[in-house]
């Protein structure tokens, strides 16, 4: 399967004869970065709101999905758990729907706007995750410590982080560099898409940072 970066949180996951999901697709005008021109299948919600919720900006979608449940779509096995507080959360604070996403054997995780740590009971129903799409930038969503602790509970093959500031990134956020450190990394090169298959995937947590796709 492949996957590209999009900006902020949006990603277009695709492999032949499955469906293809585009995750998070948002409102330019909010958002920065050009107006997207994607076609997918799926079209993934986490959050309602106009950073993440711009489902006409994908071409030719057949489904949309805005919530928790289990989903079997166009092959693709799909578990969406909620998170950021449930019926505790903060007033004004939006829920959060974290998705794992299963393209034959390669598990995929989508964690949206997640803004804490998630119980262990939502790491469970998370099952095994080899691709992390971790939010690192603060702003209304993980920083770059409490990104660090949810990958060491989920124990990710590959970690790809969003959510972070960019030249084309109106909203402010931390920059990568600082999310970088916490893992205790330098600086790393940028690729456009990253493929993987179950064969693929390292046996300790690799980060891979995707250059931004237009």
């Amino acid at each position: 399967m492949k996957i590209t970066w999009h900006g902020h949180s949006c990603f277009r996951l695709a492999a032949r004869g499955l469906a293809t999901v585009v995750t998070d697709p948002y409102d330019e005008k909010v958002v920065g970065y050009g107006p997207l021109n994607l076609r997918g299948h799926i079209v993934s919600i986490s959050q309602d709101a106009p950073a993440y919720n711009n489902e006409a900006a994908v071409k030719s979608n057949q489904r949309v999905v805005r919530g928790p449940g289990e989903y079997e779509i166009g092959n693709v096995f799909i578990t969406a758990v909620r998170t950021n507080g449930g019926n505790k959360r903060p007033k004004g604070e939006l829920p959060n729907t974290l998705y794992v996403f299963d393209y034959e054997g390669v598990a995929v995780a989508h964690l949206g706007n997640l803004n804490r740590v998630p119980s262990q009971s939502q790491v469970e129903a998370l099952g095994t995750v080899n691709v992390a799409l971790v939010p690192v930038g603060g702003g209304e969503g993980l920083n770059a410590a409490k990104a660090a602790e949810v990958i060491s509970l989920l124990e990710p093959g590959i970690v790809i982080p969003m959510h972070y500031s960019t030249p084309e990134c109106k909203i402010e956020l931390d920059p990568l560099s600082k999310f970088l450190k916490e893992m205790g990394l330098g600086t790393i090169n940028p690729v456009e898409e990253l493929t993987v298959t179950p064969s693929s995937v390292p046996t300790e947590t690799q980060v891979v940072v995707l250059d931004y796709q237009a």
